[in-house]
């Protein structure tokens, strides 16, 4: 079935109010978390929560843990039954009788000391604020699979509403050359930033 002229405007300004339900949501956020990290001037004497941790794990954990394909990871998971820590597995140097495991996540980090003989583990917790999670958030720091997903699916949803909004420019009669000016402004003025003001 073939579309006529009307009919795609029509078509683009359903999508277009559709889409921006969710795109209004998500360019609130990510604009607003923009500011913030445009300026960590702002919160420079943020300090994140160090709390001390202290556990042990069993014989028969150490012992599964070391037998696993990944080791460094394996100890990271039973240590987090054990205690309260924060972010998800990011690194482990197994070398030596020691083990140092790194967890990171935008509510915090971990960084554990594992003895591998005893099972004792020593380290120290620093928790976020909610200042520096919506900022870890924003740039999809150690934010997971899932958080990602959300990242790419507002951006594909962003582009989609711009080319919409663009194609309903030209429904525009009256103001169509209007705005075709506007564009090809703004797209001279950040390309001469970009260009000639950014060192």
């Amino acid at each position: 079935m073939s579309l006529d002229r009307g009919s795609v405007f029509r078509l683009c300004r359903m999508l277009h109010a559709y889409l921006s339900a969710f795109a209004f949501i998500a360019l609130f956020f990510f604009s607003a978390t923009g500011i913030l990290l445009n300026h960590p001037e702002w919160f420079e004497n943020y300090q994140p929560v160090e709390k001390p941790v202290a556990f042990a794990l069993s014989p028969a954990e150490l012992a599964a843990a070391k037998a696993s394909k990944d080791p460094g990871r394996a100890l990271a998971e039973r240590a987090a039954a054990k205690a309260p820590l924060a972010g998800a597995y990011a690194s482990a140097d197994m070398a030596g009788p020691q083990a140092l495991v790194r967890l990171e996540g935008p509510k915090g980090s971990t960084d554990l000391t594992i003895d591998l003989t005893t099972g004792a583990a020593t380290g120290k917790v620093s928790r976020a604020n909610l200042l520096a999670i919506i900022q870890d958030l924003h740039r999809g720091k150690n934010s997971g699979v899932p958080w990602r997903f959300v990242i790419d699916v507002t951006a594909y949803v962003v582009l989609a509403l711009s080319l919409i909004g663009y194609v309903l420019f030209f429904s525009l009669r009256f103001r169509l050359r209007t705005s075709l000016v506007l564009t090809g402004v703004s797209l001279l003025i950040l390309t001469g930033i970009a260009v000639w003001l950014v060192p």
